[in-house]
């Protein structure tokens, strides 16, 4: 894996029991959505693929006709293991698997492996008459943003529906409400048509355009079981009066109305590689706002994570110069802790990260960023003191209030959204975060680290 590999020390004994054959395996899987891994007789993810049923979809590859159909000819015959991520539906599954193809670069994956993203829908909250936009790369500010969707097509379609509906304008035309020039200026085809209010002539007030948007939003936030019912109903009655032409047009607006659904959320299925984030700006920031003597060069990141059964484990991440360094990445196996106890963990996961570095002569990281609040921080101090370590920066981020707590400060240092210092560190932080939650599944069986 390109993306970094457990500490030697962290090695887990298998637990004896033998493991089944692939083709035996798959009968154990879930029949709902997800994301399977092939594995090859080095436990290396060679192969990810989504599925709807899990246990159909990793089962086919184990029938004659995969084994010479062209595509997959080549990849049976290194499967010796796979496992499986579950997800909540097939849109997660699809998200998650382009995730895990970007990160992983499995050999035989070859879609997703590019810098190629999945779209959003921006509408640009910013301006006299936001405008609504398709767009792969977002703003980070003054705008709002739904998706990612699925299906570039898909979302093209739904804008194009949306704008029927709520006649708003997808043009990059800077337009000032106060600027008389736009009385003069000649709408386009759209306005002809009445898919646009055409407020580049100034045709609708800035008040009654942002109503149009609101209502836009609203639909878009979960208000569109309403409009649905209410297009059904014209298209049935177009049907009955054999307006056929107007019955069919309808049924494939509601289809493409209907397609938003196929679309994660900024949260959850977050694309770093979209929202940029200026490194150079976001270390000088963290030195003049911690006073640091130097700008830092390493930041590295730690996150706890409990799994199933309540198996607690922990990620670091490594950032050189303001970006990701991948080989950095380390898993780790709490061992000393039982049950679930957040601080004893980080103490733990901290404790063997210092001694190593000690012990190896390597350089401490310029800032250390743990993953929670007050109580987080104060664990991973007392572990470094516990071992008569000097820490360097270490500070921990709160995700609720974006607070950022420091060793001895009783309040915590709160920075604007928009501060690149603030969104280097929530870089940082989510990546530790991601990286515990979605990959610990990579390497483990179901219960149990091999």
């Amino acid at each position: 894996m390109t993306q970094g590999s457990p500490d030697q020390s962290d090695a887990v004994a298998d637990s004896g029991s033998e493991p089944l054959p692939p083709r035996e395996k798959v009968k154990t899987f879930p029949t709902t959505p997800g994301v399977y891994l092939m594995k090859d007789a080095q436990a290396r993810v060679i192969y990810v693929g989504k599925a709807v049923n899990l246990r159909s979809r990793a089962s086919s590859y184990f029938t004659s006709a995969a084994a010479v159909e062209r595509r997959t000819a080549d990849l049976v015959p290194e499967i010796a293991d796979l496992d499986f991520i579950e997800t909540d539906s097939e849109v997660d599954a699809l998200l998650l698997e382009a995730r895990l193809i970007k990160d992983i670069q499995p050999r035989f994956n070859s879609e997703l492996k590019d810098d190629k993203t999945f779209p959003y829908l921006q509408i640009v909250t910013g301006e006299d008459f936001p405008r609504v936009e398709f767009t792969r790369k977002p703003r980070d500010k003054g705008v709002k943003l739904y998706g990612p969707f699925t299906s570039a097509k898909q979302l093209r379609g739904t804008i194009g529906v949306l704008q029927k509906i709520f006649r708003f304008r997808t043009c990059t035309l800077d337009i000032e409400e106060d600027d008389e020039r736009w009385r003069w200026f000649r709408p386009c085809l759209l306005a002809s048509i009445n898919q646009c209010t055409a407020p580049c002539n100034l045709r609708i007030s800035k008040e009654d355009y942002r109503e149009d948007i609101r209502r836009l939003r609203m639909f878009l936030d979960g208000g569109k079981a309403r409009l649905l019912k209410e297009m059904q109903k014209q298209m049935q009655e177009a049907s009955r009066e054999l307006k056929f032409e107007k019955a069919a047009r309808l049924r494939d607006e509601i289809k493409a109305l209907e397609s938003l659904n196929l679309r994660g959320n900024l949260d959850e299925h977050v694309q770093p590689e979209v929202f940029y984030i200026d490194p150079k700006k976001g270390l000088k920031g963290l030195q003049r706002i911690f006073g640091l003597p130097e700008m830092p060069r390493v930041i590295e990141g730690v996150d706890i994570a409990h799994l199933q059964g309540g198996e607690t484990v922990a990620s670091l991440v490594q950032f050189i110069d303001g970006l990701p360094f991948k080989h950095g990445y380390k898993r780790y196996r709490i061992r000393t802790v039982e049950g679930v106890d957040d601080f004893a963990s980080m103490r733990e996961v901290v404790s063997r990260r210092f001694r190593r570095l000690q012990q190896e002569g390597q350089q401490f990281p310029d800032v250390f960023l743990i993953d929670g609040g007050k109580g987080q921080l104060n664990a991973a101090v007392s572990a470094l003191k516990a071992i008569d370590i000097t820490p360097p920066l270490m500070i921990s981020l709160a995700k609720r209030e974006e607070e950022i707590f420091v060793p001895g400060e009783s309040e915590p240092k709160r920075l604007s959204r928009h501060a690149y210092a603030l969104r280097l560190l929530q870089y940082v932080r989510d990546e530790s975060h991601r990286f515990a939650q979605a990959y610990h599944h990579v390497l483990r069986r179901k219960s149990t680290f091999k």
